[in-house]
């Protein structure tokens, strides 16, 4: 699975930033704790949240991730989508909630082997 491949989670999704959309995603975490995503997301990974601030961009960025997914089709200020296009990592709002967002892309990242 490719970063651009993930608005197919979830009808309605929307590209805030496009990031770098051929960059192959290697795992995916779900959490609203930040200081949880800086220990435990995986490089190379997907963050699915609600926080929709700048922090969130700078957090993905020192864990290298390639795509925050914002669920609830939260609304993104304009110095969270600057920031991550000075980044290269995608944002994508989504009107489905985390679980839902997380089991679908869980089972993309298991159909192609990526994750058990």
């Amino acid at each position: 699975m490719k970063v651009r491949d993930l608005a197919a989670l979830s009808p309605g999704a929307e590209w805030v930033v496009v990031g770098l959309p051929d960059e192959p995603i290697a795992g995916a975490y779900t959490s609203d704790m930040l200081s949880d995503v800086l220990a435990h997301a995986p490089p190379g990974g997907v963050l699915i949240t609600i926080q929709a601030h700048r922090n969130t961009v700078a957090v993905a960025m020192h864990r290298g991730l390639r795509a925050i997914v914002l669920a609830h089709h939260r609304p993104v200020p304009r110095d969270m989508a600057e920031a991550a296009q000075a980044e290269g990592i995608a944002i994508l709002r989504a009107p489905a909630d985390q679980y839902t967002l997380s089991w679908r892309l869980h089972e993309h990242l298991r159909d192609e082997g990526v994750v058990r």
